[in-house]
């Protein structure tokens, strides 16, 4: 997780090409080799910046199931530069960045009172995480990286894809449904 945010993949509201910014590859092909390291044995990169791969079922009379994630963030902050950290959250404030004096306060975020003692992930205040959706896509890779590790785990087919532009509304603009080939998704 703190790799994929750690990569530029702002999509641009102004442009007309898909992707929408040409920084999204650099995630979408560390995807793409990440996930043949895994042992995945069907993956594609499309020339629009959809990442598919396909992990094959080791049981019968399973529905194929899709596993979906955007590569993309929002436009709204910057996302060049992103200096993650984990913090242990202990209930006090917390100094993102000193210097600009950028504070993630609880009393700004009455929710954070449920994630005492929790660890966070944070950026320095300047920039944007980028969780949404490189989160989902953490998950994912940590799942076939399990169901790989773990043959035993009965599951039918997986189909993946990681899609670009999903910030800006074109998400599925170039999203092949037939070829993805899930059921469910």
């Amino acid at each position: 997780f703190l790799k994929y945010v750690s990569i530029d993949t702002q999509s641009d509201p102004n442009s007309i090409t898909a992707p929408s910014s040409s920084n999204q590859f650099e995630l979408a092909k560390l995807l793409v080799k990440e996930l043949k390291e895994l042992g995945v044995e069907k993956v594609e990169l499309s020339d629009e910046c959809v990442v598919y791969a396909w992990l094959d079922a080791n049981t019968e009379g399973v529905d194929p199931i899709g596993l979906i994630a955007h590569m993309d963030t929002s436009s709204d902050a910057s996302g060049k530069n992103v200096k993650p950290s984990v913090v242990h959250f202990t209930g006090e404030d917390i100094v993102l960045n000193k210097e600009l004096n950028i504070v993630l306060s609880k009393n700004d975020f009455p929710f954070m009172e449920k994630v005492i003692g929790k660890y966070l992930v944070v950026t320095d205040g300047t920039t944007l995480l980028g969780a949404d959706d490189k989160a989902g896509i953490a998950a994912i890779m940590e799942l076939v990286s399990y169901l790989i590790k773990n043959p035993s785990v009965k599951h039918g087919k997986i189909c993946i894809a990681f899609t670009p532009d999903e910030e800006v509304g074109r998400g599925v603009e170039n999203f092949d449904i037939e070829k993805f080939g899930a059921k469910f998704a």
